[in-house]
């Protein structure tokens, strides 16, 4: 009897024993740590689609370590107040647009410069690799997750157009960052957002539009401009990040980093290659709707690039002016772009 209760005694340690080992691990597993992403984009649209796809694989490769809640649409953050959201830890992630923080990211303003695109891909692919390059200090109040845009940026308008000339005198919507270009070549800039965009066209207060194909459709701009100038000379790049709030980046283990990092390699390629499908649809969804896209002759790209200067020689003044590295990032996109046509 007393040798039964024993090896009772022995077998119920035993299973204390494993049970307190075996728990450990699993408490540790159920640690999660809950993010809250959001983007400006639309649930339907395709760029906020990828963001989810995004978010899955995080959860996924991180074993349900890291979960995110999605909040599309502006829903969470309106765009012009996105970034300080994020610095702030009201929002943990944020998608936006660089331009929507003007004035907070000087060295990056390059990227927004007329360069002469030729496509979103190319330019997600500059945009991190500048990133790689120059990790600008302006950047430093937030983690990067990765950045991207859409190019090329062109003109399109309600009135017949054939060469850049005709853009002289009409009045073009563009973004606050790109209405230099418009000036440059005799037009007048019209500010406004791009929700009010489609009614302006609509009823003559604006003539025109200086924006990617892809908002031909994703805007259905192609049910009210009739002519596109198709040519690199003015293209520019809709940059936008992809930023975590540094704190919570921080507070994830080395090993759900590196797995998050190498997912955001991953979708630099995934996002630019997206810009190239968007585009294209964007361009043969308004050829469908009868606009006319314009070739324009070498010469006159040569001269219409060669008028952007003016705008490329006072970023390198302005930002050098904030003791920025200006030259050096002109640079560097220009030798990029010439390099990886």
């Amino acid at each position: 009897m007393k040798r039964c209760f024993s090896i009772t005694f022995v077998l119920v340690g035993i299973m204390i024993c494993a049970f307190l080992f075996t728990s450990i691990p699993l408490h540790a597993q159920e640690k999660v740590v809950k993010l809250r992403y959001s983007n400006f984009f639309p649930p339907v649209h395709p760029i906020s689609k990828l963001a989810e796809e995004w978010i899955k694989e995080i959860e996924k490769r991180t074993e349900g370590r890291v979960k995110i809640s999605y909040f599309p649409g502006n829903t969470l953050a309106p765009p012009p107040q996105a970034y300080d959201s994020t610095v702030k830890g009201i929002v943990d992630i944020a998608q936006n647009l660089l331009a929507y923080s003007p004035g907070r990211l000087p060295l990056s303003e390059v990227l927004q410069q007329p360069l002469g695109y030729t496509s979103g891909y190319q330019g997600t692919k500059l945009a991190n690799e500048y990133y790689k390059k120059f990790k600008p200090k302006e950047f430093d109040d937030v983690k990067i997750m990765y950045l991207h845009g859409i190019a090329p940026g062109t003109f399109h308008t309600k009135k017949e157009i054939k060469s850049f000339d005709d853009i002289k005198g009409l009045r073009i919507k563009a973004n606050a960052e790109n209405a230099d270009i418009v000036k440059v070549l005799g037009g007048s800039p019209v500010t406004m957002p791009i929700t009010e965009t489609y009614d302006a066209l609509q009823k003559g207060l604006a003539e025109g539009i200086l924006l990617p194909n892809e908002a031909l459709k994703g805007w259905r701009f192609a049910e009210v401009v009739k002519w596109s100038i198709d040519s690199a000379a003015v293209s520019y790049l809709t940059s936008m990040y992809v930023i975590m709030n540094k704190n919570k980046w921080n507070s994830l283990s080395k090993k759900d980093q590196e797995a998050i990092e190498k997912i955001n390699e991953e979708f630099i390629e995934k996002q630019g290659k997206l810009w190239i499908e968007l585009d294209k649809e964007g361009k043969d969804y308004a050829i469908q709707k009868g606009v006319k896209f314009v070739k324009v002759s070498k010469e006159e790209e040569a001269k219409t690039t060669a008028k952007m200067k003016p705008i490329l020689e006072k970023y390198v003044k302005d930002s050098k002016a904030k003791g920025l590295p200006g030259d050096e990032a002109l640079k560097f996109c220009l030798d990029y772009i010439k390099t990886h046509p």
